[in-house]
């Protein structure tokens, strides 16, 4: 992702602890069966790499490379497949620097190149998805997994987290990105010249004890302490009395016993443009 686009959240450690809870169940089901053992694949906007070592396990001995355009999150990225070492066995997989509109690889390299909630978070999302596209093989596919904010349900209805989602919506696009992504999918498959898409929903649900309590908490401090807090106040999107109202909210709905809530997700498989 090239400068003129900026991470709403940052990579502040409430964040990296967020996104080391996505794996393939929970946030590539979709494409689990297209995995088969020696496949290629690239992931990017591989973050702290759960999801990217996971594939390099079931893809084994494919290579699997993850790019990101955050040192942190690449650093976070390559202890994890360290610590992975003995389970990836027979695995390859590394983490390089890159922008997601310049990809460092040659046309057609990979079988599989997939992104998970990172057009979301770019000003030219058609771009890298016709990025994605030149780096796959013509048999091969570019997946695609985007969340929509606006479709957001919880319970209890709180009004601390109204705000937040307001002020959350507004923060993420005034840093040129696009909060709703998910019901964009298709638009911007056929505008990047994709073939046979096939598109899918889902959502993550979180409403036991300890999923609140882990979604809420890190929410809690994110909305004071990431650069998501930085952007809404420096943005005149939110005073710090109204994130500490919604940070106070997060912290309310992780403990409410009724708590309930979904993220709707629109997921993306398609052959790559004709070249």
């Amino acid at each position: 992702m090239r400068d003129r686009s900026v991470y709403t959240h940052g990579h502040h450690p409430s964040v990296l602890a967020a996104h080391r809870w996505r794996t393939i169940a929970n946030s590539a089901a979709y494409l689990e069966a297209e995995l088969s053992p020696g496949l290629t694949l690239l992931d990017v906007g591989s973050g702290p790499g759960t999801i990217t070592v996971e594939f390099a396990e079931r893809l084994a001995p494919g290579e699997v490379v993850g790019v990101d355009a955050a040192p942190a999150a690449i650093a976070a990225a390559q202890q994890h497949a360290a610590d992975r070492a003995a389970a990836l066995a027979h695995g390859s997989v590394r983490f390089e620097l890159g922008d997601a509109l310049a990809l460092p690889f040659d046309d057609g390299a990979f079988d599989i190149v997939h992104t998970h909630q990172t057009l979301q978070h770019v000003d030219d999302p058609v771009g890298v998805l016709r990025e994605m596209s030149r780096v796959a093989r013509l048999d091969g596919l570019v997946a695609a997994r985007e969340v929509d904010y606006a479709a957001t349900v919880w319970f209890p209805l709180l009004p601390g987290l109204s705000l937040w989602l307001d002020v959350y919506r507004r923060v993420h696009r005034a840093t040129r990105g696009e909060p709703d992504a998910a019901r964009h999918l298709s638009a911007w498959a056929r505008q990047a010249g994709l073939r046979d898409a096939r598109y899918s929903a889902t959502s993550w649900l979180f409403t036991e004890a300890d999923d609140r309590a882990w979604w809420g908490e890190a929410w809690a401090e994110r909305a004071l302490e990431s650069d998501f807090a930085r952007h809404a106040v420096d943005g005149g999107h939110a005073t710090l009395d109204e994130l500490r109202a919604i940070s106070a909210a997060w912290q309310q709905w992780s403990h409410d016993e009724d708590g309930w809530l979904t993220l709707t997700h629109g997921e993306l498989l398609a052959r790559p443009a004709a070249r």
